[in-house]
């Protein structure tokens, strides 16, 4: 069992961790990348797990390890070189297996720049299945239920049929720690299938993206794009060496002219 924290008071599940964008995180363009965004909301879930007792160190003597199932995401400013501001998360509620925690994302005059809702697994490292972690007391996981980064649950999204736009055979630089593929590069493969032209006018409004199947070394990945709105695309990857669906993804663009 994980050596959980007892934290007094709700506010004490609330983690803010600041931030600063730099140059190696921004487009041509000056602008946070979408993946950089994604990894400012997944450093700031490691931290607020490990403060809570349950990050990567606490569950590995149980081989245990968290995985990122769906997220969602709103973003109503992009994030800039050289801005500061503060991410904030928590752990939201529990739904079935789902672990849910929410982001609101700040600029430092306290304007929201983006918000985000997620949904993670607790996955056994032998039998690569998700389980709920056995707790004493599990409320620090629903006691903010009540406070939303987004209202609604992250997206599931479902199967896509469209043009392929993109073949990628997974190299070392795709891979975390975990050994598969990290999740920031599944945004960067979905924004890579559009030019750099098409970048400069637009950027992401909305984002939902579903990890069905891990991806490891060596493997080869279809992309699938369907244009479904003026500016929505929705997206899958198929993994051609075993023949499965590995992930499912959706932007919304907005015009930045």
């Amino acid at each position: 069992m994980p050596n959980q924290h007892h934290p007094s008071e709700a506010g004490d599940l609330i983690l803010s961790m600041p931030f600063t964008v730099t140059s190696a995180e921004t487009d041509m363009y000056g602008r946070a990348k979408l993946s950089a965004l994604i990894n400012l909301l997944i450093q700031s879930s490691i931290q607020s797990a490990d403060r809570l007792g349950f990050g990567y160190r606490d569950f590995m003597p149980q081989k245990l390890f968290w995985v990122l199932s769906r997220i969602s995401v709103e973003i109503a400013h992009p994030l800039r070189w050289t801005q500061t501001g503060v991410m904030e998360t928590w752990p939201k509620d529990i739904d079935k297996l789902l672990y849910i925690r929410d982001f609101i994302a700040r600029d430092s005059h306290e304007h929201v720049l983006a918000r985000a809702t997620s949904g993670w697994l607790t996955v056994d490292m032998e039998t690569k299945r998700g389980k709920l972690i056995e707790l004493e007391d599990p409320s620090m996981f629903f006691r903010l239920k009540d406070r939303h980064g987004l209202m609604h649950r992250p997206e599931k999204l479902g199967p896509v049929h469209g043009e392929t736009v993109a073949e990628i055979k997974v190299s070392y630089f795709d891979l975390d720690i975990n050994r598969h593929v990290t999740t920031t590069r599944y945004f960067d493969w979905m924004m890579d299938t559009f030019g750099h032209e098409f970048h400069r006018d637009k950027y992401p409004q909305a984002v939902s993206a579903n990890f069905i199947k891990e991806i490891k070394p060596g493997e080869t990945i279809r992309i699938v794009r369907n244009q479904t709105g003026a500016n929505s695309y929705c997206f899958e990857g198929f993994n051609l060496c075993r023949e499965i669906t590995a992930f499912r993804g959706a932007i919304t663009f907005t015009e930045t002219k």
